[in-house]
């Protein structure tokens, strides 16, 4: 296997992954419902050969020892983008800087059965999902090597997904995404002038004039962010000030998984079941908690084509108000 390789761009000091072996991922396959028979998939029940061997796995505790039925299973990426094996070579002269592509790509697959819509799993599977997600990442902790953890999932070949049975992605990488690390920057800067955090002001905010809110529980509040990219895009935030996604507690796990789940379901009524992708954005592996970052999900569903502008300004023209997305999204109770 080609090793992969970091490069990172003399221009705006933003890395890139050159990585051959991602080439050789299966076509994606357009879903047509929950339930496809295009096929051996190697993600469902019985079908565990198909796969590397997991790193972790959760039975159902309802079945017999004899007939356990796993319910998550997280297995190393077969078609990595950057591999754990590796020296971490780095080269640079005073014009471009590259290194080895050392890092860890996890998949989540989120269920044994054939489900191609995420929406459709139980409270329980998507509290089983997130518990993964943090167990995953406090083992990852353990590796000097990394710096950051980004938890993501592609729903919808249009959302880049390659296979439709419901899975999420891991990265691990040795460097903080750009992307983040002006996320970071702009609430520190928030919070050495207002000696507040941004992303609690917000919430306030919202949780008060209600023109952007969605729906809430105890511990978590929907959002669409007053200045977003994409059409109906959607934030989940803890109301409780946390700079880190993996120290959630049961209970914390509890209500995000519902949460998430009615908030996807909202977003299936109103708009037709979107493809779409979300993200899980925290604090840096290498940084302590603060007062000023504020981990959150950014549900972004895939309705438009980035074009041409978007591109060479790095602007987003988005057609759909955040105040009517809300208003829609409220209205959409499953």
């Amino acid at each position: 296997m080609t090793m992969p390789e970091f490069r990172k761009d003399p221009f705006v000091d933003r890395w890139v992954i050159i990585s051959t072996e991602r080439a050789k991922r299966p076509l994606g396959q357009r879903a047509s419902g929950e339930v496809s028979d295009t096929g051996p998939c190697p993600f469902c029940a019985g079908n565990e050969a198909m796969t590397p061997p997991e790193v972790l796995v959760f039975h159902d505790k309802s079945n017999l020892p004899s007939s356990r039925k796993w319910t998550v299973r997280v297995v190393p990426n077969k078609y990595p983008a950057v591999v754990q094996d590796g020296s971490g070579t780095q080269i640079a002269d005073e014009l471009y800087a590259a290194q080895d592509g050392v890092g860890t790509h996890e998949v989540i697959i989120e269920s044994p059965s054939h489900v191609t819509d995420m929406a459709l799993l139980s409270d329980e599977q998507f509290e089983a999902i997130l518990r993964a997600y943090s167990d995953r990442i406090v083992d990852l902790r353990g590796d000097r090597k990394l710096r950051y953890v980004l938890i993501y999932k592609n729903q919808g070949i249009e959302a880049g997904a390659t296979l439709e049975h419901a899975h999420s992605q891991l990265v691990a990488l040795p460097m903080i995404p750009k992307q983040v690390l002006e996320e970071i920057g702009g609430a520190k800067n928030y919070y050495e002038s207002k000696r507040q955090c941004v992303f609690c002001d917000v919430i306030r905010r919202e949780t008060h004039g209600r023109e952007r809110f969605v729906i809430e529980n105890d511990r978590f509040i929907v959002i669409c962010p007053f200045a977003p990219r994409f059409p109906y895009e959607t934030w989940i935030l803890p109301k409780r000030h946390a700079s880190f996604f993996e120290p959630n507690s049961q209970p914390d796990n509890s209500d995000l998984a519902r949460i998430l789940r009615e908030t996807l379901r909202r977003l299936n009524r109103s708009l037709g079941n979107p493809p779409f992708n979300y993200v899980i954005h925290s604090n840096p592996l290498d940084q302590d908690g603060n007062d000023y970052y504020h981990w959150h999900i950014e549900i972004l569903p895939k309705l438009i084509q980035v074009g041409g502008f978007e591109w060479g300004s790095g602007f987003y023209i988005n057609t759909v108000t955040p105040e009517q997305s809300a208003s829609l999204l409220r209205q959409a109770s499953p």
